[in-house]
């Protein structure tokens, strides 16, 4: 039935990451790439939205009016707008608004931003050392480099899923009930014990299960990136398809990858909350 996997790819994949692909390698390599892609994409895009997604949620709970405004506008802006129009907003804005790749701006130092992408250091095992991007004459040479549609689909995902967390982390504290911090406080707890030891493990049972279908809409939303152009599972499974004929098969491999990579999410999440102590089951 996937025999036809064997068969020379007979395409060329635009971004391969760290692998090296051509045309004339089996189908299933050019399968492999497309998932690495996703997971190249989908990882970072996790970390960001876990990252942003407490920042703002406790923001919103903060006394201050500035990060507690800040915090609100911009989850409810996110929340509002379609995830495929932030992506869009997201590609256009690199495409359009950044500078050449010969007037690269530099973010940091090893960091440069273009229309070319983002250019960062790199371990060069042939030198045995850091190679670090630097201003060419006509584009940024040495260290490696994201392209703009990776960045576009990095910052949509994790920023649109940080807003939904936001609101997770928030009902979260605010399920804590108040009496249960008072009698900590009564009995000599400090804040900082109050912070760690009492609010944030009660807070976390309330979290978690929300939390893991955050991180599983991120993994799902992922083949929106068909939409910039950036070579993910689906976009590779749908060249391969039209490439092959073999409809049924591309589509069923693409449903149990992803079938597994959402189980795989679920199963770590329900690890941590088995290490945290947060209880309830997956």
């Amino acid at each position: 039935m996937f025999e036809f996997l064997g068969q020379p790819t007979g395409f060329d994949i635009g971004e391969t990451g760290p692998w090296l692909f051509s045309a004339e390698q089996p189908l299933w390599q050019a399968f492999a790439v497309g998932l690495s892609n996703t997971l190249r994409v989908s990882i970072p895009a996790i970390a960001l939205a876990l990252m942003l997604g407490t920042l703002m949620g406790l923001g919103r709970l903060s006394p201050l009016p500035l990060p507690r405004r800040l915090s609100t506008f911009v989850v409810n802006s996110v929340r509002n707008v379609p995830l495929l129009v932030q992506l869009l907003m997201w590609y256009f804005l690199m495409v359009e608004w950044l500078p050449e790749p010969m007037d690269a701006v530099q973010l940091l130092p090893g960091l440069m931003l273009s229309k070319g992408g983002l250019a960062f250091p790199w371990w060069d095992p042939q030198h045995g050392g850091w190679s670090l991007p630097v201003q060419g004459t006509f584009n940024v040479d040495g260290g490696a480099a994201v392209t703009p549609e990776f960045l576009a689909v990095l910052l949509a995902l994790g920023l649109y899923t940080a807003a939904f967390i936001a609101e997770v982390v928030r009902a979260g504290v605010l399920s804590v009930p108040l009496s249960l911090l008072e009698a900590a406080e009564t009995l000599g707890a400090t804040p900082a014990q109050l912070r760690w030891k009492v609010l944030m493990p009660q807070a976390l049972r309330a979290i978690r299960p929300p939390l893991t279908n955050q991180l599983l809409n991120l993994i799902k939303n992922s083949p929106l990136a068909v939409a910039v152009g950036y070579p993910d599972l689906v976009s590779v499974g749908n060249t391969a398809l039209n490439q092959t004929g073999r409809v049924f098969e591309c589509i069923t491999l693409m449903l149990c990858i992803y079938l597994l990579l959402s189980w795989t999410v679920a199963l770590a999440m329900h690890w941590v909350d088995r290490r945290t102590g947060a209880g309830g089951t997956a």
